[in-house]
């Protein structure tokens, strides 16, 4: 059974850093999920506090990935209409696949700066801000998930 939970631990740790790249997969809870399945192998030390403090983590940063666009937007003089256009563009994008989470909330900012009667120079600054969120939010699970390879990598040996 201990094989069978590392190789599990593996895959989720694969699919978590896929996760952190591809939209559609929530990365930072599988690459989570890995040192879990370590934990339940008896090759991960973890105490209880470990685990519940990285996986609030895990929850925070998943969170976040949904947040960053709305705050890119805003930092780069999104006004209401943007910011609500971009949240609007990113719950849309889910039902569109992984191109969709990427182009919706810019393609919201974009629409909801000019239905605020901005121009179309402005507008685009909040798309362009929405983008640069969401490639944050790209790095941050990244990195998130990086460090759970870490942890995983030293449960191993």
């Amino acid at each position: 059974m201990e094989t069978f939970y590392i190789v599990l631990g593996v895959l989720l740790l694969l699919a978590g850093i896929a996760g952190a790249i591809l939209p559609v997969l929530p990365g930072p809870i599988l690459a989570y999920l890995s040192l879990i399945s370590l934990y339940m192998a008896d090759k991960g030390d973890f105490t209880d506090n470990f685990l519940i403090t990285w996986g609030l983590v895990a929850v925070g940063v998943t969170a976040l990935d949904y947040v960053v666009p709305v705050l890119g937007a805003k930092k780069f003089g999104g006004s209401k209409y943007g910011t609500r256009g971009c949240m609007l563009g990113l719950l849309a994008g889910l039902f569109l696949g992984p191109f969709g989470i990427i182009i919706g909330p810019f393609a919201g900012a974009v629409i909801g700066e000019m239905l605020g009667g901005k121009e179309f120079n402005t507008a685009l600054k909040a798309g362009i801000g929405s983008f640069i969120g969401f490639l944050a939010g790209t790095f941050l699970k990244l990195v998130f998930a990086f460090v759970i390879v870490w942890f995983f990598i030293n449960a191993l040996l």
